[in-house]
């Protein structure tokens, strides 16, 4: 195994489904282009299943979890231990992802990375303790090189089992006192943009505490001297587990050919991430919702990708992407059963 496999090849999507899924729609008993974004849903879909008629029956959540040194600087209104108690709230059905995966029928996987409890042991939950957290990355890189390495791997390794388990989607979720901090300080390295401009409330702070929080950045980003072209170094210094599981995972689902529905700001942080390690990789990643934190916006529009939703969703977890795959799923329905102009007798518009 090589320590650089996200630049392994991407699977490539089927032309030709995604031909035969273009030319179903324009069949279809509809005017062309009615259904807006869920037409272009379902072709991608095609071509991404490598079938004219796709389908969202079999759908893997990975949930992943990780403490942060740089809590240290005061830029969380909650307590680091929530992250442990959250842990025991996925496995025990009380979460709102956990709720979301029992109604969609999805399986869920709980993957704690390092919490600051590495005596945690939860039934269900997979304790990697690769390190009580980060470091505080406003003093020191957040991870060592191992640790990154052992992080992407942890992603990788839950996109195999959800390639194993047959799954047509999978959905990364993260949970982690502090994340929003080390998910913006990532993006304004690889956006190269001010602190203060993808800085937001995260868990609930004030101004203060957002203006703190773009502080702390700002002299991180100082002390590493960050450049925009070293998104792995990037996530050495400042980013979190939890991220670089996410970035593994999306690029390991690329490599399989499973789709991947990313859900808010700190998701989309990571396929960022993605993308500048395997450009390949962006075919395969499709946005859930575009949500309230201030910088999420920018990572869209840099991704060129169109959300799902807008429901001023912050929660993360992968809630929002959850949310979306009735509506995914609702989208094949439409592509595969409604019936074609010759099939209802009904008279298509002049060519």
């Amino acid at each position: 195994m090589t320590q650089t496999w996200w630049r392994d090849a991407c699977q490539a999507l089927d032309q030709t489904a995604l031909q035969q899924a273009r030319e179903r729609q324009r069949q279809l008993t509809k005017p062309a282009g009615s259904l807006g974004q869920l037409e272009g849903l379902a072709e991608r879909l095609a071509g991404l299943q490598g079938c004219e008629r796709p389908s969202l029956e079999r759908v893997a959540i990975a949930l992943f979890a990780g403490d942060h040194g740089v809590v240290e600087e005061g830029i969380s209104a909650y307590p680091q231990a929530v992250t442990g108690q959250m842990l025991r709230n996925f496995v025990g059905g009380g979460a709102a992802i956990s709720v979301l995966a029992s109604e969609l029928g999805a399986s869920l996987d709980v993957v704690d990375l390092g919490t600051i409890d590495l005596g945690l042991d939860l039934p269900g939950v997979r304790h990697l303790r690769l390190g009580a957290g980060t470091a505080n990355f406003a003093r020191q890189p957040a991870m060592s090189d191992e640790q990154l390495q052992a992080a992407l791997q942890a992603g990788r390794d839950s996109a195999l089992r959800a390639a194993t388990s047959g799954a047509q989607l999978f959905i990364g979720g993260e949970m982690g006192i502090g994340n929003t901090t080390a998910a913006a300080a990532v993006a304004c390295v690889l956006l190269d943009c001010p602190a203060l401009a993808l800085s937001g409330p995260g868990t609930g702070l004030d101004q203060a505490g957002v203006r703190h929080k773009a502080e702390v950045i700002e002299r991180a980003r100082t002390l590493h001297a960050l450049q925009a072209d070293q998104p792995l170094r990037a996530l050495a210094c400042v980013g979190g587990l939890e991220i670089a599981a996410l970035t593994g995972a999306y690029l390991a689902c690329a490599q399989a050919g499973i789709a991947v529905l990313v859900d808010g700001f700190i998701c989309s942080v990571a396929a960022l991430l993605a993308v500048r390690l395997n450009p390949q990789c962006q075919p395969w990643l499709l946005f859930a919702h575009q949500g309230a934190e201030p910088g999420h916006q920018a990572l869209l529009e840099n991704l060129q990708a169109e959300p799902l939703l807008a429901l001023g969703l912050r929660l993360g977890e992968g809630s929002g992407a959850a949310l979306a795959v009735p509506l995914m799923r609702l989208a094949c329905a439409l592509h595969g059963q409604m019936a074609t102009f010759a099939e209802a007798a009904v008279a298509d518009r002049p060519a």
